[in-house]
């Protein structure tokens, strides 16, 4: 292919300087009388006259001529141009210029392409319909189309042009490509190593060799390998103190018959550096310890992703004597970070790197900060484009952020994340943007944010044999009036189950701190798992909120709500019987209850946290001086932890990278009195994931203040499967790929006891697993597979077991 490149372009050097040769042998035209063009059609020779540059009566030399050939090639309408010298008898003299025109393209297309997109490689042609043919585009075009084949791996591609002519003076262009076979690695080879092995080598490269499995295909790139020999080689050995490594050779020898490419890379190691000397210059904001504590050549306690890969016994603790490059460049972006938090965002780190030698003529290199601080900047302006719905003042309640603070990196992103879990705009939401306001170097910083649709009205029927017809439909609109206010109303009917829930809750009552919420719901519905019966419930909520010592993160909330139940008399309800009045009259059991809540929520990343901590501690008074059918205490707490161990993909705002996280959580349970008619619902039973506390890997009910229950599967939950206390803990290490989808492994421990007092935290149930959830328009969707690692059989024999569990509506 390149070799007919090469042929066309020698041919157009090769008619220049013959016609230019026969130019200078015509003698007798040195002052030409007249001068004339033959072959022209399209031209008149009055434009080709004045394009050469000649006239008649001028004197010509090789010169002349040979530009005005040049000047009639440039026109691009011709593929050879000659000039002959024609004597009259009267002794007058004309020179003749024979043209041949270029035939007219009327018509380009491409074939043969399969295996790489045609539309692809028609992308690569660039020639007009309707011009005339070029030679040298076209020689082009078949370079494109070579370097397009060359880049998908299929470096034996050929291509060649054929040309068709429709009449004499037009054209058609067929580029016709044999993609030849996929080229593969089939290996490659590293010369001049000798501190890091060929395997470690390779396995920096994105360049792989083809293997057994159906995706190590060995593709060739020559972009990816370009990128494996400027800069992946070069900064594994970097990471290794081989600041002055060079690729010396990179060869890609081609077997045709085959189809095959080995790679051969030839390495220049170059000495090893050692960290010598730290300094630190220019800095005033922060003092020297400040900065030692980012400088990463010194002994340090572990990070939690290091103590967990040492756990794991993955990789190797690194040696802090020896220089890494990518250490010192991410220490010095963490300096430049530290001052942008600061306000300095137009500070420069200048990291130093000097060589010298130390003892023993050891390579060392003694790094240097060199920092130009400058002055702070302080917010002048902060804007907020795009919310053609949502009201500005809701989402300026997100913004850490204020016009008149000193800038702040760290608090823009957390902004810029609350704004995002608000969930009222298409993400990711572009970065927000930071510009200089004046002269002093203040700034002006813009969110810009693009409304999507929140509210969704939702219904439909069902029927099913025994279950008879069904329906239902719902409203539910998370921003409301779009004024972030929360409005709901949902409703489903069928055989056994009239269900009806209005809810409203206004995060900011007239545009202050205090939250508010009220929920009436009717609840008629028959609980299949383990038989529990059916249940009739009416009663309603009012709830108000306000922040604790000014943080945005800590609400108190307090609350009040009464309940009606009416139990069905079937199953383990039905074993309840009738809540009576003062006078002995069967009546409804009525719950009356005031609540505290303490709540402190740092979580980002919703609903797939990745790091952050959730607490809350609630507590709940029902009947004595409020009345009822009960009068007990309840008192529950959950603690959440989430911490980012990796991040796969970019780590700059607005990029959705995949992150794998590492997360525990606690909760727990107390209940003192008597719950009576409620403990169905207010007493704790654990087990599966569809009722009480989750525990997977074991069924409903299966976990009693009792121990194991084994035939839990197989008879309805008992009175004794609850108990007035619980404990449960999970640990999960999971990858979430993105703000839908999350997949994890776990380690749930739990356990249910009779009272308080007989907790014990050695006396748990273990269950280890994986899992995946789902954000789906229906609702959050999830499915665990969990496995008992102490259930017993009915002979109290070790019988672990598999179990697996859906979920719609709960995240752990």
């Amino acid at each position: 292919m390149r070799t007919l490149v090469l042929t066309l372009a020698a041919c157009l050097t090769t008619a220049s300087v013959a016609a230019a040769q026969d130019a200078g042998a015509v003698g007798a035209c040195t002052k030409p009388d007249s001068i004339e063009f033959r072959g022209n059609t399209r031209l008149g020779a009055g434009i080709l006259r004045e394009d050469a540059g000649l006239a008649t009566g001028q004197a010509l030399n090789y010169r002349s001529l040979a530009r005005a050939i040049k000047a009639v090639y440039a026109t691009g309408q011709f593929d050879d141009v000659r000039v002959v010298c024609e004597a009259a008898a009267d002794g007058k003299s004309t020179l003749v210029f024979l043209v041949k025109e270029r035939p007219m393209l009327v018509d380009v297309d491409v074939t043969g392409p399969d295996k790489v997109s045609p539309g692809d490689v028609r992308d690569q042609v660039d020639m007009l319909v309707g011009r005339p043919i070029d030679p040298a585009q076209v020689a082009h075009t078949i370079v494109k189309i070579d370097s397009l084949y060359e880049t998908k791996g299929y470096a034996f591609a050929q291509v060649r042009a054929e040309t068709t002519f429709v009449d004499s003076s037009s054209a058609r262009i067929l580029f016709k490509v044999d993609e030849g076979r996929r080229t593969a690695v089939s290996g490659i080879r590293v010369e001049g190593n000798k501190a890091l092995g060929a395997k470690a080598i390779v396995g920096a490269m994105e360049t792989k060799p083809e293997g057994f499995f159906f995706w190590h295909k060995g593709e060739l790139d020559d972009q990816k390998l370009a990128g494996d020999i400027t800069e992946r080689i070069p900064g594994l050995y970097g990471d290794h103190g081989f600041i002055d490594m060079q690729v010396v050779r990179d060869t890609t020898i081609l077997d045709r018959s085959a189809g095959k490419a080995l790679v051969d890379v030839k390495v220049n190691e170059g000495p090893q550096y050692h960290v010598g000397d730290f300094s630190v210059e220019g800095a005033r904001q922060f003092s020297s310890q400040d900065i030692q504590k980012m400088y990463p050549f010194q002994p340090h306690s572990k990070t939690l992703m290091q103590a967990v890969k040492g756990m794991l016994h993955v990789g190797v603790e690194p040696d802090q004597t020896i220089f890494n490059r990518s250490a010192w460049q991410d220490a010095t972006s963490k300096v430049q970070d530290a001052y942008a938090n600061q306000g300095y965002i137009y500070a420069q780190v200048n990291p130093i790197v000097e060589r010298s030698f130390g003892a023993d003529s050891v390579p060392t290199v003694n790094l240097r900060w060199d920092i130009q601080e400058g002055t702070p900047a302080i917010i002048n302006r902060v804007n907020i484009v795009g919310n053609d719905i949502t009201d500005e003042t809701c989402i300026r309640r997100q913004l850490v952020v204020v016009p008149g603070d000193v800038f702040n990196k760290d608090l823009l992103v957390q902004s810029y994340q609350n704004i995002a879990n608000l969930g009222f705009f298409e993400t990711p939401l572009p970065e927000p943007q930071v510009n200089p306001s004046d002269a002093q170097g203040d700034v002006d910083i813009t969110f810009q944010v693009k409304e999507k649709r929140t509210g969704n009205v939702n219904f439909g029927a069902s029927v099913g044999q025994g279950t008879g017809l069904g329906g239902f439909i719902g409203f539910d609109q998370p921003n409301l009036f779009g004024m972030c206010k929360k409005g709901s109303v949902q409703w489903q009917k069928g055989q056994y189950i009239n269900d009806f829930t209005a809810s409203y809750t206004d995060p900011a009552i007239r545009e202050s701190r205090y939250s508010g919420s009220i929920t009436g719901y009717h609840s008629q519905s028959r609980f299949t798992i383990q038989n529990i019966g059916q249940s009739t419930t009416t009663g309603g909520q009012i709830q108000f909120g306000m922040p604790v010592f000014g943080s945005r993160y800590t609400r108190f909330y307090v609350n009040y709500g009464g309940e009606s139940v009416r139990y069905g008399s079937d199953g383990l309800v039905g074993t309840i019987g009738q809540c009576t009045d003062a006078h002995g009259h069967a009546t409804s059991c009525f719950r009356s209850t005031v609540g505290m809540t303490l709540d402190r929520d740092t979580r980002i990343g919703m609903p797939f946290p990745t790091a952050g901590v959730h607490q809350s501690i609630d507590a709940q008074f029902n009947g004595g001086p409020l009345g009822g059918s009960a009068s007990y205490t309840r008192f529950t707490g959950e603690m959440k932890a989430y911490t980012t161990l990796g991040q796969i993909g970019g780590s700059a705002m607005g990029s959705a990278p995949m992150f794998v996280v590492a997360g525990l959580t606690t909760r727990w349970g107390a209940l003192f009195g008597d719950p009576g008619p409620f403990f169905v619902s207010q007493s704790f039973a654990m087990g599966g994931v569809q009722y009480g506390e989750p525990l997977r890997g074991y069924d409903e009910f299966s976990i009693t203040p009792q121990g194991y229950n084994p035939a839990t599967s197989q008879y309805s939950a008992q009175r004794a499967s609850f108990g007035n206390a619980f404990f449960s803990s999970t640990a999960e290490l999971g990858l979430r790929l993105n703000s839908q989808v999350y997949l994890d492994a776990f380690y749930d421990a739990g356990n249910v006891y009779a009272r308080p007092a007989d907790f014990n935290p050695t006396r748990l149930f273990r269950g280890v697993g994986v899992g995946a959830a789902v954000v789906t328009p229906l609702g959050p969707l999830g499915i665990d597979l969990g496995y008992g690692l102490d259930r017993v059989d009915a002979l109290g024999r070790k019988a672990p077991q598999w179990k697996v569990h859906f979920k719609f509506g709960q995240f752990y």
